[in-house]
């Protein structure tokens, strides 16, 4: 079965290239060139991945991206946008973009990103089974609080258990700093700042014996938690 391409573009020769050339590589392409009749066409279509402009009439990307999170957390969403600000850059992440593109870009490039983030998604090698986590070389006991290697069992507290749980269920993906502290914390202070970033150093260090195992900083958004 063909991976299903929802494409939002409103530049009509660009569009109908992209659409052409995913479509002579297997994908099957859906693409809309108005931004108020996106998130319905997802709804209808229920896309593998989505590629978004931000620039769209009616609608803007980031708008449209909140909304497909609204109904599908998991999807894949890559921005691929003129607008290249980092300011840009990080509001694309905080709308939920997996990834973002900035144009010009060429189709090989765009294609090999969108098969990296249906690879990650589809990745099924870590096995949850119960309150047991298969984590690279470690098992993650989630009620016993408990982080095991072959030859070890580190005691967690309740906040590490938490944090690693979030960054494990969010793996792979780009994890907003302020929705991690909402959710560990309940609200994002400065004083609770300061704790995440303690925290974040102290499971880099539980985890540094696995070097697939890997929580990235991503300046001005939040983090990624590497699970190869």
């Amino acid at each position: 079965m063909a991976i299903k391409v929802l494409y939002a573009e409103d530049e009509l020769f660009l569009g109908k290239i992209v659409k052409e050339t995913l479509e002579t590589r297997g994908f099957e392409v859906v693409m809309e060139n108005d931004g108020r009749d996106v998130v319905r066409t997802f709804e209808d279509e229920l896309p593998d991945i989505c590629v978004l402009d931000i620039m769209l009439p009616n609608k803007s990307g980031f708008d449209i991206a909140e909304d497909i999170r609204k109904l599908n957390a998991d999807v894949p969403i890559i921005f691929l946008s003129a607008k290249t600000q980092t300011e840009d850059v990080i509001q694309g992440f905080r709308s939920g973009a997996n990834d973002y593109m900035r144009k010009p870009f060429s189709m090989e490039e765009l294609i090999v990103r969108i098969e990296n983030v249906l690879r990650v998604k589809k990745e099924e090698t870590l096995v949850i089974s119960g309150d047991s986590i298969a984590m690279g070389k470690y098992q993650f006991h989630t009620n016993k609080q408990i982080l095991e290697t072959g030859t070890e069992l580190r005691k967690l507290s309740y906040r590490e258990t938490e944090l690693l749980k979030y960054l494990f269920h969010h793996r792979q993906k780009v994890i907003d700093r302020r929705n991690l502290l909402n959710h560990i914390w309940g609200n994002d202070s400065f004083f609770n700042s300061r704790n995440l970033d303690v925290y974040i150093t102290k499971i880099r260090g539980y985890l540094k014996e696995d070097p697939s195992l890997e929580i990235i900083t991503i300046k001005g958004v939040g983090y990624r938690f590497i699970v190869e």
